[in-house]
């Protein structure tokens, strides 16, 4: 249901409803005669698409009474956006509960990661700890070794863990996915906009895996089966199939945020049945995309949205993928999982914002000044 309609109850209502949006520019920028569409995931409540995660995992937690208000601790290893999205979804229930206690929140969260993201947190009530980012993921400093030890000594501690449970694909399976088909299905074909009336290709990036995993099912199995899912993973990473593409660069340092890990979560599914085809690319091609989704689209995304459509430009240079970049109707969706709000410190975004070649309006409007009289 739209979250337009009628006054929201609370945040919580407000997650998810993303606008699916025309990227017109950067498609005819790089002569591309599909429809190229962005779902533009920083406009839900938290602000990404591990929103819609959070809230079904807590509330599925709550069905099934292994979350007590007033004595359960959720705690959470993640790379920030899941934890904010947990931080938000139990902020509401304190206000929902009859007796104004809800669920405390602790988010272990690598050193790498944003201090717009730690102090996102902090402001939503949930205490954060940094753990070192060099920490390979099964060792007990690394966010999830911490996010264990704390549930093991801390009462009533309890990980809903984002890389196992089931709900985080299903979040996706049952609302991101079922979003985008009704917004493509209800869009008419017209002589200047064609369209094939479904969704023909899926590009996304994986991190928990849990995005690429549950709108796969949902289009393959309910919509078009045919549909061409790419999963998107940075160099460094190990997630992209087969494990071949994986080995130039494997356990190098990526900046990216988001996106990619050193172990295969249990909810990212690398079945060719669910995803088609992996793309590897760089913290440059990302962070250049995110500029260009930005300067040509209006859309003020972060990096990992830049990593998806720098990976769906690469898909459009395989076999398969130019022969549907220049097939007019066929709907190309590419999943937008945040806003430049967590990144606004971050080196490469200040040096994109602040540090660019000065334009010829910069330019004149230095003339200008130099040439007022001093007052």
């Amino acid at each position: 249901m739209p979250s337009t309609d009628r006054i929201l109850d609370n945040a919580l209502e407000a997650v998810g409803n993303t606008p699916l949006i025309r990227l017109d520019k950067i498609a005819r920028h790089h002569g591309l005669k599909c429809n190229l569409l962005g779902k533009v995931e920083y406009m839900s409540a938290g602000g990404s698409v591990k929103d819609r995660i959070a809230k079904r995992m807590v509330e599925v937690a709550e069905k099934e009474g292994k979350l007590i208000p007033g004595k359960s601790v959720v705690i959470e290893p993640t790379s920030g956006n899941t934890g904010i999205g947990l931080a938000l979804a139990c902020a509401i229930k304190v206000l929902l509960s009859t007796t104004l206690v809800g669920y405390s929140v602790i988010i272990t969260l690598p050193a790498k990661m944003s201090l717009e993201k730690e102090t996102s947190l902090r402001a939503l009530g949930a205490e954060v700890v940094r753990t070192p980012t060099e920490a390979a993921w099964d060792s007990p400093e690394s966010h999830l070794g911490v996010a264990q030890k704390l549930a093991r000594e801390i009462p009533h501690g309890i990980i809903l863990d984002q890389y196992r449970n089931v709900n985080n694909p299903l979040a996706h399976e049952y609302t991101t996915g079922p979003e985008i088909i009704e917004a493509v299905v209800s869009t008419p074909s017209t002589t200047e906009r064609p369209s094939s009336g479904k969704v023909d290709v899926f590009i996304a990036g994986a991190g928990t895996g849990g995005t690429v995993t549950g709108v796969s099912r949902a289009l393959k199995k309910t919509h078009n089966e045919p549909c061409v899912v790419v999963g998107i993973d940075p160099e460094g990473s190990i997630l992209a199939y087969p494990d071949s593409l994986n080995d130039a660069h494997k356990g190098s340092f990526y900046a990216v945020e988001g996106i990619g890990y050193d172990f295969i979560p249990a909810v990212l599914s690398r079945e060719v049945a669910d995803v088609d085809s992996w793309i590897k690319t760089t913290d440059d091609e990302a962070f250049s995309a995110a500029r260009s989704l930005m300067r040509d689209e209006g859309l003020l995304v972060g990096g990992s949205s830049g990593s998806a459509l720098a990976g769906a430009l690469k898909w459009f240079d395989t076999a398969q993928g130019k022969t549907t970049a220049q097939t007019e109707g066929t709907n190309v969706v590419i999943l937008l999982p945040d806003g430049i709000r967590n990144y606004m410190s971050k080196p490469w975004f200040l040096r994109m914002a602040m540090e660019a070649e000065p334009s010829p309006l910069a330019r004149d409007i230095a003339r200008i000044m130099a040439n007022s009289p001093k007052l």
